[in-house]
């Protein structure tokens, strides 16, 4: 039986409240998201892959639980048996149990193989979403995430939230 959906906005107000804490401010941007326009196919280009579900490799440190910005590199051949997933915020039992729910890298990598992309960037990035410094994400997060895409040459990149 499908379990209902976690309503993550009231969720995170009874979190917020429970802690003695003002109500969460929402972030509302004001700017435009500085995505640009894909100029090739995705059958021409390299993808990279974004996740914030809190995946990290045997062996590397597990993400905290408060405030932590900091990500993990997965290079994109790593086998799923060598994933990990710590999360606070969502019902980590079927990430654990497959990976790919979080961060789909076996798929774009069966893509590849199908030629419906060229081919998956070297490195996949995650994170653990929930992190409440707005500063902290767009100042230091966000862009050490754009600058190893530029650096592993993408053309385009998935971002998988959780």
């Amino acid at each position: 039986m499908p379990r209902p959906p976690v309503d993550y906005i009231e969720r995170t107000r009874e979190q917020y409240a429970s802690l003695g804490y003002p109500p969460y401010q929402w972030i509302h941007n004001e700017d435009e998201p500085p995505f640009a326009a894909v100029s090739k196919s995705l059958a021409e280009s390299r993808i990279g892959l974004i996740a914030s579900g809190g995946i990290y490799r045997e062996g590397q440190i597990a993400f905290h639980y408060r405030d932590d910005f900091s990500f993990r590199i997965i290079p994109s051949d790593t086998g799923k048996s060598t994933l990990r997933v710590t999360h606070f915020a969502y019902d980590v039992t079927d990430a654990r149990s497959d990976p790919n729910v979080v961060f789909p890298l076996e798929t774009l990598r069966a893509e590849a193989r199908e030629r419906g992309i060229a081919e998956v960037g070297p490195n996949a990035y995650t994170f653990m979403g929930g992190i409440y410094s707005v500063r902290k994400v767009r100042e230091r997060l966000a862009a050490a995430l754009a600058e190893r895409m530029e650096d592993d040459a993408v053309d385009a990149a998935l971002l998988v939230p959780a």
